[in-house]
């Protein structure tokens, strides 16, 4: 299979000579998406409440929805959460399941009456702990690809020698390759575990075997992204709200990541990586709702988020061991080599670590929210946000080339819709109904490109589609204590690769799809006060 791509990026390559390279745009994709996540009667009604405020959750949607409080609220929010994986390749398929109990949410809100008369009637302030993203997530998959992962060790040592950089020259002078800025690990750890072989071409001196083999393939993620929000918001004559939320965020990222392929007669090789992604950062929301008409009740809301300003520092270690049949040319006899490296030894006891900075798009937000008597709430939004605007640097400021132009041309704009409601059966108890939409933050023939020099070695990738959330609701409210319950289910489809293989023209050759189905049931329950 193959798969068409700009020229730009191989053109690329030969800007990143300075520094290695670590941090790709699959990496930060996940990072900048979000969950569904916050108050189970936000969750309840699909995160449909931008316009209409009033919850703790819409501090991070529409900070002026904190501006609609006329009373004081605290609440906490738990949960369970069951996730699966169910990926397929031809007619083998591999399910992977995770349950776990989440503690995802606490916030209050102070709010201050200014007087009945005064323009400004209201000004309150917030806070808010929630988790922005979860990477609890288990992969497996195993089968006959149609390429070789050998095949890209041996492109990436090619295109390390067109930089000046010779691998067989690093082994004859003993020079140890992996904390060399111009080597890229998976063509160094292939070298080392005699994956591939010279020839005599003077532009293209390493080639693979061309094999076909049986592939095994497992990640493990876990860690997430904790955001806690600071809010100051404003309601001017009951109609006219203006908030503003400073935002900070935690991230810890975790993988490790599996490969091994079995070539048939005794050979066969494996590689793994420990990576991590953790540091912080910081943005910066405005948020307005309108009420345009004095009687009546619809409501309009407008949100725009900065980008958020990350620094972030890439950790890693990978290991490769070989079993390989030779023939002594001499005495023509077989024997089997047995090959082991791992960098972290390599490299006296240590990981290597990259730092940068990732800066991601804008946010814009459009709401309408509208009230029937005093028994139905209706809401629905659409968020827009650029993927292909990230943007990453170096820590001096510099702005990284090669991976902002591969956000270029691997990513696309990202549209969300929420819509929900909630009706309340009698003035204490309410149910509720959302849905959720996200459309695909990648091009369908986006590929994970690696520099000659980068460090990484999970060559793996994922190009995942459309995100749908079903969500539904019930809560109770007396005269200041609250409870809500929801229940939310969350599928998304990916076509799923793992490497992709630099081919003629720009295009890269890719091995046989793996259909992925990510789904996640989640229970969340919500216990507050309003004083």
């Amino acid at each position: 299979m193959s798969m068409k791509k700009k020229s730009t990026i191989i053109a690329l390559a030969v800007l990143v000579a300075t520094s290695v390279s670590a941090q790709t745009v699959y990496d930060a994709a996940n990072i900048i998406s979000k969950d569904l996540n916050g108050t189970a009667r936000f969750v309840g009604m699909g995160g449909a409440m931008g316009a209409l405020g009033g919850d703790i959750s819409t501090i991070g949607t529409n900070p002026a929805g904190i501006g609609i409080y006329r009373s004081n609220d605290a609440m906490v929010s738990f949960g369970f959460s069951s996730m699966g994986v169910e990926s397929k390749l031809g007619s083998n398929t591999f399910n992977s399941d995770k349950n776990r109990w989440n503690f995802d949410n606490a916030g209050f809100v102070f709010s201050t009456k200014l007087g009945n008369v005064t323009t400004l009637r209201y000004v309150n302030f917030g806070f808010n702990y929630h988790k922005a993203k979860s990477f609890n997530r288990t992969m497996t998959m195993g089968g006959q690809y149609g390429l070789s992962q050998t095949d890209l060790m041996a492109s990436q040592a090619n295109q390390m020698y067109g930089a000046g950089m010779d691998l067989q020259q690093l082994t004859e002078k003993n020079i140890l390759p992996y904390d060399q800025d111009r080597v890229g690990w998976l063509g160094a750890l292939g070298w080392d575990a005699r994956l591939f072989e010279t020839d005599d071409d003077p532009n293209n001196p390493y080639y693979s075997l061309g094999i076909s083999p049986y592939a095994t393939y497992k990640s493990v993620e876990r860690g997430g992204v904790d955001q806690y929000d600071f809010n100051i918001a404003f309601n001017f004559n009951d109609r006219f709200y203006f908030g503003v939320t400073i935002g900070a965020y935690d991230v810890n990222y975790r993988k490790s990541y599996f490969y091994g392929e079995d070539m048939g007669g005794g050979n066969d090789y494996s590689i793994s990586s420990e990576n991590r992604i953790n540091g912080a950062g910081w943005d910066a929301k405005f948020g307005f709702i309108l009420r345009p008409m004095e009687d009546s009740p619809l409501r309009l809301g407008l949100a725009i988020h900065t980008p958020t300003f990350y620094k972030l520092t890439y950790t890693t270690r990978a290991a490769i061991q070989s079993n390989i049949w030779y023939v002594n040319n001499e005495t023509g006899e077989e024997f089997q080599e047995h090959l082991s490296y791992d960098t972290y030894y390599e490299l006296n006891n240590k990981d290597m670590k990259s730092e940068f900075e990732l800066r991601t798009p804008w946010t814009y937000n459009l709401s309408i929210g509208y009230t029937v008597g005093s028994n139905l709430a209706l809401g629905a939004e659409y968020e827009y946000q650029d993927y292909s605007k990230m943007a990453f640097y170096y820590p001096e400021g510099d702005k990284m080339e090669y991976e902002s132009e591969e956000a270029k041309i691997n990513n696309k704009g990202v549209s969300t819709f929420r819509i929900g409601a909630e009706y309340k059966v009698i003035p204490e108890f309410a149910l509720r109904l959302g849905y959720n939409y996200s459309s695909a933050a990648f091009k369908n023939d986006a590929v994970k490109t690696l520099p000659y020099n980068s460090l990484n070695v999970d060559t793996d990738f994922a190009n995942t589609k459309s995100l749908s959330n079903y969500t539904l609701g019930i809560g109770y409210r007396g005269s200041s204590f609250y409870a809500d319950l929801a229940y939310k289910y969350s599928t998304q489809k990916a076509d799923f690769y793992p490497f992709a293989l630099p081919g003629n023209n720009g295009n890269y050759d890719v091995p046989a799809v793996t259909k992925v189905t990510n789904s996640r049931s989640q229970v969340l329950f919500t216990l507050g006060m309003r004083f």
